[in-house]
């Protein structure tokens, strides 16, 4: 890096500092850290490992395979799944069921498909849902290495695809259910997702189509390999996808996960990927993002692929302490999001943006919420340069619901704003954004 480079890396991280160091309520800011440190604390590794080792057991979970037998293929891990969340108090257990007919060159038999959905009910007078996920089902390669639909019952142990995710989501519901929750959370493991996330695609649309308030989509798949097939070894970080444009709300969720996760679990860094997923591939949150809700995928920072979809995907050959602080890192993201406040509303009936030039060369920034106001904290504005991938201002606003940036021109810096609540948990940020142009229609005759 040049000499200038880093002058100004270093003028704008002081920048940053010296505009947030002064803000009111940091002492409010620091209960609600040190309430997220509580939960993280009491993820178990030993939790994790338990779980991962019960659901590698049935030998496959193909979508395809076994449904009736006790201790083999995915009905058999679709009853323990449901067991194991009736055993946590203070959640509804529902087994989202679908007939599928045999269709495409992946579906090549009548089956059935079960998403197993925990709801924890938020006490937020508008509903809010937060969903979290993982699949629990598996594929593998045949013995001459290829995909082969039809061979359904070839093993398939899927330990880090995607029982660690799974196992990650049993142990924030054990900790989660018994705490008082603002949004409603639905604990989900999807099923169908290595034949092209059906599962996902199902509840994405019937959330859709019941107009559900769906503010997250939390999506865990693969979070427990630290090593890679060419020997590189990163134990440190975890990769969080989300789609582009950089203003939009999965970018958005991206960066308050890794604003909220890093404060309270500094140890461990989250890796924003500003791309919807791996080149070229897909995951459960793909589906909520094309119905519009905001999305996001966590993944380990270094994939094996020699070890994927085989025989070879064994608790075995991953690092269960790494998934563990994957887990703490989700953990405290999907906490602050529940027990936080809604966010603000920024724009108005018609989709227009609350955003003004003020007396020409201002920025008035208008905003409403619809809280519990005996919970409010009060606001804040954030403010970035809008080719940056972070927020590089941000001012207290008081409760009001307005604020003036003098001669600041709002045609060059992207803005947002947050609400805070009394218990120091931030909600979402929401971005000021210009809806896209249509294009312009007219009646005319061409003159020739």
């Amino acid at each position: 890096m040049k000499k200038h480079q880093i002058l100004g890396t270093i003028l704008l991280s002081l920048a940053f500092f010296l505009v947030t160091l002064n803000l009111p309520g940091q002492e409010v800011e620091a209960r609600g850290v040190e309430f997220l440190k509580k939960a993280v604390d009491q993820v178990s590794e030993q939790n994790i490992m338990a779980s991962i080792k019960s659901l590698q057991g049935f030998k496959t979970r193909n979508l395809l395979s076994e449904q009736k037998a006790d201790h083999f293929g995915l009905g058999a891990a679709r009853r323990w799944l449901i067991k194991e969340f009736q055993k946590i108090p203070g959640l509804e257990v529902v087994d989202d069921g679908y007939r599928l007919p045999k269709q495409g060159g992946r579906i090549v038999q009548d089956t059935e498909l079960h998403n197993i959905v925990a709801i924890k009910k938020g006490k937020a007078t508008r509903e809010r849902i937060i969903i979290v996920n993982a699949h629990y089902d598996t594929i593998a390669v045949s013995k001459d290495g290829k995909f082969h639909y039809e061979d359904v019952n070839t093993e398939a142990p899927g330990a880090n695809d995607d029982a660690s995710g799974v196992a990650a989501l049993l142990e924030m519901a054990r900790i989660i259910a018994p705490l008082e929750t603002e949004a409603t959370i639905h604990f989900i493991a999807f099923a169908g997702e290595e034949q092209g996330l059906i599962g996902s695609t199902l509840y994405a649309r019937k959330m859709k189509q019941q107009g559900k308030n769906v503010e997250a989509v939390l999506t865990m798949d693969m979070i427990s390999n630290i090593k890679a097939g060419n020997g590189y070894i990163d134990s440190t970080r975890v990769r969080v996808f989300s789609d582009d444009p950089n203003d939009s709300p999965s970018r958005e969720l991206a960066r308050y996960v890794k604003r909220v996760a890093e404060q309270v679990y500094p140890s461990f860094e989250v890796n924003l990927i500003y791309r919807a997923d791996r080149f070229g591939r897909g995951g459960d949150h793909t589906p909520f993002v094309l119905e519009g809700f905001p999305g996001i995928r966590f993944t380990e920072a270094r994939e094996n692929y020699s070890v994927q979809h085989s025989t070879l995907d064994t608790i075995e050959n991953l690092s269960v302490s790494y998934g563990a602080d994957v887990t703490r890192v989700v953990l405290a993201s999907l906490l602050s999001l529940a027990c936080g406040p809604e966010a603000p509303q920024v724009t108005s009936e018609r989709g227009t943006p609350l955003l003004g030039r003020g007396q020409g060369y201002d920025a008035e920034l208008r905003w409403k919420w619809s809280g519990n106001r005996g919970n409010l904290a009060g606001f804040k504005v954030y403010m970035k340069d809008t080719r940056s991938p972070y927020w590089e201002r941000v001012y207290f606003a008081g409760t009001n619901e307005s604020f003036l940036l003098k001669n600041v021109s709002i045609d060059d810096w992207t803005f947002g704003v947050s609400a805070v609540g009394t218990n120091g948990l931030e909600s979402l940020v929401s971005i000021y954004r210009m809806p896209p142009r249509r294009r312009a229609e007219y009646t005319f005759e061409e003159i020739k």
